[in-house]
């Protein structure tokens, strides 16, 4: 399924991921999952959010570079294997993975697992299959 990402370029620097979470908490925005990758000098955050549109305004308000990308979510079962069989798919069709982040409900029941393809067309007509 496509939904709508949020990525956030910011200084690392202390304090500018509890600056984001502020903004949003402010503009009534709740975080469905987030990643955070980091170099020295700069971070993306990533992040889903109950109202994307919301959300960019916010952190736009708030100062910060935000912008809407489309990824892909999968919904698994959350047990060992359960990413395996969806990841030869993709394997066999040559897609890349450009990245990926997860969240879980808990071991037996469903985890969540977004992400950006090299094609996300193509990855979801695979995964349709």
């Amino acid at each position: 399924m496509k939904i709508r990402q949020i990525s956030i370029f910011l200084e690392n620097k202390p304090g500018q991921l509890a600056e984001i979470c502020r903004a949003l908490a402010k503009a009534d925005v709740n975080i469905a999952a987030l990643s955070l990758a980091d170099t020295t000098d700069f971070g993306i955050v990533r992040l889903i959010a109950d109202d994307h549109e919301k959300a960019c305004e916010a952190l736009s308000k708030a100062g910060f570079a935000a912008r809407q990308t489309e990824v892909v979510m999968v919904t698994v079962p959350d047990s060992p294997g359960g990413m395996a069989d969806f990841m030869a798919k993709l394997d066999e069709a040559g897609i890349n993975i450009e990245y990926s982040y997860a969240y879980g409900f808990g071991r037996g029941e469903k985890a969540v697992l977004i992400f950006r393809f090299s094609d996300n067309a193509r990855a979801e007509e695979i995964l349709a299959d």
